[in-house]
């Protein structure tokens, strides 16, 4: 009798166990992945990377539906376009909470997404498109803007309502009352009247239709809509996207300007591969690296920085003085530093381009200008110049065993001495104990110190090849 009882015992437990792993098994299936990702800055460059990364993330890990968190006064319109684009084009459900703000780009997006919800306090609308000071632009840009937000509005399609006992059919947001955030003639009846841009409550969201429900956090989001056995992952920043933040930052790129600047200053000083190049070269990586990753500058701006410095080396050691490719040069070099500095989608729209280049411009002329003149204070404490030094100016007087070459300097030709100074390709030459004014006659840079050979006299100057 007690083996009897002992089997019904095992039995019973093992049925309860795989009850309980079945049990569980199905509550994992049921589970579902909800992806946030954070808007809560300025519509920018770095916010539409941190996004993108986000929505490929929740792309390869199957994720059911994002859930847009957002606080946000606006920001860039291009930048708002492509958020709202990728939102619209998102195969999986994208609903997103309003946690404050929802201003001007950041109404934008959230019309894009399948729902809206909004905490007590928060609001959207007021999508005017306005420059840096905040004064409308002209009304081709609230055009486009208003075409935008109309057509983001109407993708969400028509529902079937009943009213006064016949069905009828509306946009499920009207895009009335879209355009009526963007533009204050927009008149809607019994929404607004003229002169006035639309900004909604929580309440008269609900009651227009641009919003679902009023919430306090993302937990009651997910539980209005229903969603109670859920996974929350969230794309964390890595040290990369850190990185990179860190050097587009004003601060760190304008010392990166400073540092290419310095660094070509220090290299015509001193012609030749040194520590000034390595510096300006690894500044200029990380000036345009970054830039390059967040879509700010591509190759055009790189390949006018790289003809730029070509010009300058050109002027340095091919073409004698300083003339029209040293200035090409220096004009090219700004050029790409100012463009690199503005984003990638401004040839194609942008509001405020004008003062966008005028800022851009502003800056990097600054902090070359800073570079320039600090390039200078540092060169008079480490080599006692007092002068702007782009070439050779040293005083070399006769008591220092300096001549002017004369008739005699013919006897010379054929002659070999070396290179007193650099030749690039004018200089000196020594030439027994006498010191001569010198031209390479092949143009090539000559080093200090090498043989050279006298093979002509011409214009109070001995010309001179390698030995």
């Amino acid at each position: 009798m007690m083996r009897k009882w002992l089997v019904v015992l095992i039995l019973l437990v093992g049925s309860l166990s795989a009850f309980a792993v079945e049990g569980k098994d199905e509550s994992r299936e049921n589970r579902k992945l909800v992806y946030k990702v954070d808007i809560k800055d300025e519509i920018g460059p770095s916010i539409w990377r941190l996004v993108k990364r986000s929505f490929d993330r929740a792309t390869d890990e199957n994720a059911d539906v994002i859930l847009v968190h957002m606080n946000t006064y606006g920001g860039m319109v291009v930048y708002a376009d492509s958020l709202r684009s990728l939102i619209l084009n998102y195969p999986k459900p994208v609903w997103v909470f309003i946690d404050n703000n929802a201003a001007s780009a950041g109404a934008l997006i959230s019309i894009a997404c399948d729902r809206i919800y909004m905490r007590e306090g928060a609001n959207i609308g007021a999508a005017t498109v306005v420059n840096q000071t905040g004064d409308a632009m002209p009304d081709k840009y609230q055009s486009y803007m208003r075409s935008m937000i109309r057509a983001t509005a109407q993708a969400h399609g028509k529902d079937t309502v009943m009213e006064n006992g016949q069905s009828v059919i509306r946009w499920k947001r009207d895009p009335r009352i879209a355009e009526a955030m963007v533009d204050e003639r927009v008149v809607v009846e019994g929404v607004t009247d003229s002169g006035k841009v639309v900004t909604f409550t929580p309440h008269e969201a609900m009651q227009y239709g641009f919003c679902d429900g009023i919430a306090e956090n993302v937990a009651e989001v997910l539980q209005k809509e229903g969603v109670t056995n859920y996974e929350l992952h969230e794309y964390k920043p890595t040290t990369m996207d850190r990185f990179i933040g860190f050097l587009i930052s004003p601060i760190v790129q304008g010392i990166l300007i400073m540092i290419i600047i310095g660094g070509i200053y220090f290299e015509l000083q001193t012609p030749g591969i040194g520590f000034p190049l390595v510096a300006a070269i690894t500044a200029c990586l990380l000036y345009f690296a970054p830039l390059y990753l967040e879509g700010m500058a591509n190759y055009v701006e790189m390949i006018l920085f790289v003809v730029g410095i070509i010009l300058l080396l050109l002027e340095i050691f091919v073409i004698p003085g300083f003339g029209v490719s040293g200035v090409l040069g220096i004009v090219c070099v700004v050029a790409s530093l100012v463009l690199a500095g503005i984003d990638d989608f401004t040839f194609d729209f942008l509001p405020d381009f004008t003062s966008a280049i005028i800022r851009s411009l502003f800056f990097v002329v600054s902090c070359s200008l800073l570079s320039l003149f600090g390039s200078i204070w540092l060169s008079r404490k480490l080599f006692g110049s007092r002068r702007l030094n782009f070439a050779l100016h040293a005083e070399q007087k006769v008591e220092d065993g300096f001549v002017g070459v004369d008739m005699a300097a013919k006897e010379e030709i054929g002659k070999e001495g070396i290179a007193f100074t650099n030749l690039r390709p004018a200089g000196k030459v020594m030439i027994g104990n006498e010191v001569y004014d010198a031209v390479s006659d092949t143009g090539a840079f000559i080093e200090r110190g090498k043989v050279v050979r006298v093979v002509k006299y011409q214009a109070g100057q001995v010309y001179v090849v390698m030995s």
